[in-house]
């Protein structure tokens, strides 16, 4: 046995470290990165719209809500921000919210775009990012369909038509 001693003791030891090195590595490059995905909860947050009214997610647990990420320098955002309104003077009786959330920029320069496109659905701030992080953005604008039960129905990244839009929202309202 003593010749073979050694051998054992390397095909264990390398046994260990595959296996340990397995668990760290799937421990830090898991996929649960923390990221809202689809059909998980959508973080909750609570935020100033710019006439200074606080608007906690939570609170439209119940109605069908749409959380869009923009900012102003954006090309795509500022193209369907109309779109938006079309859609909100369509469905918004029907128990819909658009919830617009503003990455960071000046109030000045939020107001005068909203003013200059005549926006009536909710403008929020996130003055310091806390809720950009949270939700993992990476790219403007992104868009996060929520359902009445808080669940995210659908993530949708990058610009988007107002069919693609209207198509979302009606699947959406039916959930």
């Amino acid at each position: 046995m003593g010749k073979y001693r050694k051998p054992v003791q390397i095909v264990i030891m390398l046994g260990v470290l595959l296996l340990g090195g397995y668990a760290i590595g799937k421990a830090l490059f898991a996929s649960g990165d923390g990221r809202p995905e689809i059909g998980g909860q959508a973080p909750n947050f609570t935020l100033l719209d710019l006439k200074g009214q606080s608007h906690q997610l939570s609170d439209y647990k119940g109605k069908a809500v749409v959380v869009n990420f923009w900012g102003s320098f954006c090309p795509p955002c500022v193209k369907e921000m109309p779109e938006f309104q079309r859609q909100y003077d369509k469905w918004g009786d029907k128990s819909l919210n658009i919830l617009a959330v503003n990455l960071s920029e000046d109030d000045l320069t939020v107001q005068t775009f909203v003013g200059e496109r005549n926006l009536s659905y909710p403008i929020l701030r996130d003055a310091n990012r806390v809720i950009e992080r949270k939700y993992g953005l990476e790219q403007y604008p992104t868009t996060f369909f929520v359902k009445p039960d808080g669940t995210i129905m659908d993530i949708f990244v990058g610009g988007m038509t107002e069919k693609d839009i209207d198509d979302r929202i009606e699947r959406l309202l039916q959930s």
